[in-house]
């Protein structure tokens, strides 16, 4: 592996998410798999560290609108209705990356699945030499799928870390990795580490 030329990309794996104190738990939207992903991921986010790879951490962000009400997609909204003021807001605990993590050598808001849908994660990666995107985070069938995909229209080389990865069913999880072999390699946090 390269790494001057590698990027670890962890999407969206932060308290709100993840936190026994946070939005999803407060609306018992947990998950064993999930919970277990900083603790498989973080030998990988060591090695990057140390070996002066990129640590990238993709943030979902609920802005602010009138009021300071969060603006929430409707299809967001119907999955997920105890979302609230509050929830998700820049630069709050509960939208930051989870501590066993931190910190990201860089971190990016986004606003839907895909993190580089109207980001700054594209212009990151060019300025930093990036060409290689190793991916991990929530959901497998979400923004992980889609910022895989839309890494690929970008040109970027991407390994998606099966096992960083987590869905709120082992099915979908399964279905959307064997959905993302055209456009990435499928890989393990071992192998990647042996690799290296």
């Amino acid at each position: 592996m390269n790494f001057e030329s590698s990027a670890l990309l962890i999407v969206d794996l932060q308290n709100e998410l993840l936190h026994p104190n946070g939005a999803y738990a407060r609306g018992g939207a947990t998950s064993a798999a999930i919970a277990a992903l900083p603790a498989r991921l973080k030998p990988a986010v060591e090695l990057f560290r140390k070996n002066g790879g990129l640590v990238v951490a993709t943030l979902f962000t609920l802005v602010p609108g009138r009021g300071g009400e969060p603006i929430i997609s409707p299809h967001l909204k119907a999955l997920r209705p105890f979302l609230c003021k509050g929830d998700f807001a820049p630069g709050s605990w509960g939208q930051q990356l989870v501590d066993e993590l931190a910190p990201a050598d860089a971190t990016v808001e986004k606003i839907a699945y895909s993190a580089f849908y109207m980001t700054r994660l594209e212009w990151v990666l060019r300025k930093c030499g990036i060409e290689h995107l190793y991916v991990g985070g929530i959901v497998t069938n979400g923004g992980v799928a889609s910022t895989v995909r839309d890494a690929h229209v970008r040109e970027f080389e991407c390994t998606v870390l099966a096992d960083g990865c987590a869905a709120f069913s082992s099915q979908i999880h399964d279905a959307a990795l064997e959905g993302l072999r055209p456009v990435a390699t499928i890989s393990t946090v071992a192998e990647v580490m042996q690799g290296s």
